[in-house]
């Protein structure tokens, strides 16, 4: 029997950034903070206290 290896844990790039909510590594907003991927932050926006004008 082989052992496997964890994956290592990544310090730069795209794989190195998760969604809070969703574990997503794609389309991640990091201002403010928010480490949240497009898709959740549409759901969750208006909790935050974001506001959509038109």
């Amino acid at each position: 029997m082989a052992k496997i290896k964890p994956p290592k844990q990544r310090k730069f790039g795209k794989g190195a950034l998760r969604c809070l909510r969703c574990g997503t590594h794609e389309a991640i907003i990091r201002k403010y903070g928010l480490m949240l991927c497009r898709r959740c932050f549409r759901e969750v926006a208006e909790q935050l206290g974001f506001k959509k004008y038109y």
